[in-house]
């Protein structure tokens, strides 16, 4: 659903998937972890997964897929430096999905330091970018 192939699995322990035809670019295993349980809140864990897009419009194409799947989002942010749509994978893990702007983009104070910003992503302009299927 988010454009990545199966590789290769291991039974049903393991599957490596990838974008483009590499060996893997994730390996997903429950080697250690099968019947486990996520940390509860304010404990050590995996707080979220980030995968960056090359481009703008192949994350407005992972979000034309996110829609056509029915999965909910938990948020979407535009950073100034990138822009992010936030879901929860099966196991309630936080997914981050991004891409980011080119450097000379990115917001700068006077000064010239980074100037990150936190703001709601406009959703509809970032669909107009999708691809057309």
């Amino acid at each position: 659903m988010l454009g990545f192939e199966l590789q290769q699995r291991f039974g049903s322990s393991a599957a490596f998937i990838s974008a483009g035809g590499y060996h893997h670019h994730i390996g997903l295993n429950t080697w250690e972890s099968a019947g486990g349980s996520p940390p509860p809140p304010g404990n050590t864990g995996l707080y979220h997964l980030a995968i960056l897009y090359p481009t703008r419009a192949t994350l407005a194409d992972g979000l034309r897929r996110l829609i056509a799947a029915g999965i909910e989002l938990d948020g979407a942010s535009d950073h100034g430096v990138s822009e992010a749509l936030y879901l929860r994978d099966p196991d309630n893990n936080g997914v981050e999905l991004y891409w980011d702007r080119p450097p000379e983009k990115w917001p700068r104070n006077p000064a010239g330091e980074l100037a990150m910003f936190t703001r709601a992503l406009d959703l509809g302009a970032l669909l107009k970018e999708a691809p057309r299927v």
